[in-house]
């Protein structure tokens, strides 16, 4: 437990109008709260753990509260109840300095919409945490062109966001993103604005990164088929909860409720279909192989 990169313990996050304490042990007020136009129960306590260069994928629909949660563990959302260790650190009692320094060297995040300074260029984005760091000029030059080289944009440090494509922004992002070295990459549906091909393309991309830097990624999606790509771990989660998480092979192949059944079942009809044609190749092949020996054992008769 004390490995753990991330260790999220029971938590809490209800939006209400005036931000008031919530006893989240009060089951019946949570329940008049659910029932309420005046609050909104995002997360209901969560508690999981992320283990060091795994890469842990949340899954769940819009609405289901996994981007509130990502937000609370670099307390861009104050939770309502509940702990966030992070390197062994607790993130809820943090003051704003000790905050800022977290931010700053533990964690990066990678937002959905690239999250990209139009009036700066690539060179000039990519560098920019660096600069807030306090970090030379050259040394953080030379850093973020070793970062797009990673990303594989060496050529365009001067180009301006709205001359790129999506598919590039999103690398700028994740350049910036890699550049800092932080032990933890944060992403929230970091492709998910993209095009299929695109967008397989920047899975493909992650995964090679990776393979390379060996990064702690905390990775929100609302796509299976991604999530199977990329993941390491996987929890899936429902109206603020997560209702199973486990190995991604396992939460396909043994579903815990009929919420993740139906989450799951068009990835495994579209298993069990693969199967199914691999099998007929297989007989095919060998009947083949049966006709062709037959020709050859008759041909020498």
């Amino acid at each position: 437990m004390k490995n753990s990169a991330i260790r999220i313990q029971d938590l809490w996050k209800v939006y209400t109008r005036n931000d008031e304490d919530i006893d989240v042990e009060d089951q019946d007020l949570i329940t008049s709260l659910d029932e309420s136009d005046e609050a909104v129960v995002a997360v209901r306590g969560v508690s999981l753990q992320v283990q060091p260069g795994e890469v842990f994928v949340v899954m769940g629909l819009s609405g289901s509260g996994k981007s509130t949660l990502i937000r609370c563990i670099l307390r861009l959302i104050n939770p309502t109840a509940g702990k966030i260790f992070v390197s062994g650190e607790d993130v809820t009692v943090m003051n704003v300095k000790e905050l800022t320094e977290f931010r700053r060297h533990q964690t990066a995040m990678v937002f959905q919409h690239y999250g990209l300074l139009p009036h700066r260029t690539v060179l000039q984005n990519v560098e920019f945490g660096l600069k807030i760091k306090g970090v030379s000029e050259k040394e953080r030059t030379e850093r973020a062109k070793v970062s797009l080289e990673k990303v594989g944009l060496s050529g365009w440090e001067n180009y301006y966001p709205n001359s790129l494509s999506g598919g590039m922004r999103q690398r700028v992002g994740i350049a910036r993103a890699i550049v800092m070295d932080s032990p933890i990459l944060l992403m929230d549906e970091p492709f998910s604005g993209l095009d299929p091909l695109i967008r397989r393309e920047m899975q493909d991309e992650l995964i090679r990164l990776q393979e390379e830097m060996h990064k702690t990624i905390f990775f929100v999606t609302h796509d299976l088929d991604e999530a199977m790509r990329v993941g390491d771990k996987m929890a899936v989660m429902k109206n603020g909860r997560i209702v199973q998480q486990g190995d991604p092979s396992d939460i396909l192949s043994h579903p815990a409720d009929d919420y993740v059944a139906r989450f799951v079942q068009d990835k495994r009809k579209q298993l069990q279909m693969a199967d199914e044609r691999a099998k007929l190749e297989v007989v095919s092949d060998k009947n083949e192989k049966d006709t062709s020996s037959k020709g050859v054992i008759d041909h020498v008769s």
